[in-house]
């Protein structure tokens, strides 16, 4: 058992201020206890703010090339522990191992990448006239990240932070922190300099609400749901930090009448599926053509058949459990919402798939003939649950895709390239993959609406972190 009773504050592990009860971290696979952490309190983040705002007086003047090395150094001790990052990570939130070792753990390695090539490219002062505008770190960063994808979520947080000169302190996700801690070492091995990253665990209404909150934190970076995103924006409002968040989603995926249909459906359902659904931008409305409704419920159907739930070591697994009891629930709750609000239930439903007695799996599970108004069509479901809803016309599909309190992602299905774009510039989300296409790290990440603000990923989410300041007559050539 992994137990981390310490904090990770100004380049040494420390004790919280004030001595809590444990947090237990469980294995979602068999509910058995992995770890224990602390959780802190209001005055671990001011201890950690203190250190990261003396570290930022120094790490702020520090050169490109001496940013560069760091980042080199903290891929080099990455990469030594990389099969013990996709382990703990498996461990704890449940993904199947061949998901940790291939996307999970190889997120944080992407993210490290990409923000040396930004910053090798980087262009941090140019002229407007007898103007210089310059390009500065925004200050002192307050990071909160989640569970379901979550090195990937603190990587594309720290990395660029780093890259652009911040200091920061992070609180991971609380229900699956040991990652975070494992990523602490990586720092610390890597020789980050005291200060310029810090870790605190803690639940979100009491170290997450203090960040948001702290006066001498210039910049809350958050991903989760959009309520905890509502509650973070509050916080920081009246001190007027800057707030960057990337929140929930409930991606359209249009399969318009001239696709590949099969292999659409195909790849689309096991997209749902993946991660078992605990992903933001999973495609979790799939919209097709009235005429051809059945046929795409059988395909599902048979998708969902096929897709192993079990134990996340074993390497036949397609999907493993969902994080916690808490998770369950919610899913097993708006799985019986579709239920009673008329939803035709093709595959999968209530209860824990056959053999699988012990942790959180859920079936998969696939409803047909949804309509807009129902709630799992409404509600991040955060399960493999996916809802097929038929449309009449493009048009119509248009608008129940464009029908959504959110808009992070959105998919377009078509073998007509001119058609699939048209139609995917009138879906209104930050992003959208045309005929499965893959995310590219180097382009924006983030959403529109509800699903929250600023980007992530390459040179748009570096931007993030920095300050614009215009030096008037700055032009002594």
């Amino acid at each position: 058992m992994k137990i981390y009773k310490q904090f990770y504050i100004n380049g040494k592990w420390v004790d919280p201020v004030k001595k809590i009860d444990s947090f237990d971290v469980l294995n979602p696979a068999n509910e058995k206890v992995i770890g224990q952490v602390s959780l802190g309190t209001p005055h671990d983040v001011d201890s950690a703010v203190i250190s990261a705002r003396n570290a930022f007086n120094f790490f702020s003047q520090t050169s490109v090339e001496d940013r560069l090395t760091l980042l080199e150094r903290i891929i080099a001790v990455y990469e030594s522990r990389y099969d013990e990052v996709a382990e703990t990570i498996s461990l704890e939130m449940g993904a199947p191992i061949s998901l940790s070792k291939n996307a999970q753990a190889k997120s944080g390695l992407t993210h490290f990448r990409q923000s040396i090539e930004v910053l090798h490219n980087f262009r941090w002062e140019e002229r407007s006239g007898s103007t210089l505008i310059r390009k500065e770190p925004v200050g002192v960063v307050g990071m909160i990240t989640p569970w379901n994808w979550p090195i990937n979520q603190i990587s594309c947080k720290v990395a660029p932070a780093l890259a652009a000169g911040c200091t920061m302190i992070l609180k991971p996700t609380e229900i699956a922190p040991l990652n975070a801690m494992l990523f602490a070492e990586i720092m610390h091995e890597a020789n980050v300099p005291a200060g310029v990253f810090n870790l605190i665990n803690g639940d979100g209404p009491t170290v997450g609400e203090a960040m948001s909150s702290h006066p001498d934190i210039d910049m809350i970076s958050f991903t989760g749901s959009t309520r905890a995103g509502i509650a973070v924006a509050k916080g920081a409002a009246d001190t007027v930090k800057r707030v960057a968040q990337e929140l929930g989603g409930k991606s359209p995926n249009i399969i318009l009448e001239d696709s590949d249909f099969e292999s659409a459906i195909k790849s689309s359902t096991e997209h749902c599926f993946n991660n078992s659904g605990q992903s933001c931008n999973a495609p979790t409305r799939m919209l097709v053509p009235e005429n051809r409704h059945n046929e795409a419920k059988e395909i599902a159907k048979q998708t969902a058949e096929l897709t192993k739930v079990g134990d996340p070591f074993d390497d036949n697994t397609t999907i493993g459990p969902v994080v916690s009891a808490g998770q369950y629930h919610k899913v097993q709750d708006l799985i019986k919402k579709g239920i009673e609000e008329g939803a035709e239930l093709v595959v999968g439903g209530l209860g824990k798939p056959e053999g699988l007695t012990t942790g959180y799996y859920v079936k998969p599970t696939v409803f047909a003939g949804v309509s807009n108004d129902m709630a799992i069509a409404r509600e991040e479901i955060f399960g493999p649950v996916l809802s097929i809803m038929p449309y009449k016309n493009e048009e119509e599909a248009i608008e129940i895709a464009n029908d959504t309190d959110y808009g992070l992602y959105g998919y377009v299905f078509s073998n007509n390239a001119e058609r699939a774009k048209l139609v995917a510039n009138r879906i209104r989300a930050g992003s959208v993959s045309i005929n499965g296409a893959g995310a590219d790290p180097s382009t924006p990440f983030g959403g529109y609406k509800q699903s929250g603000n600023g980007r992530e990923r390459g040179p748009f989410g570096f931007d993030e972190f920095l300050e614009v300041k215009a030096v008037l007559g700055g032009d002594l050539s």
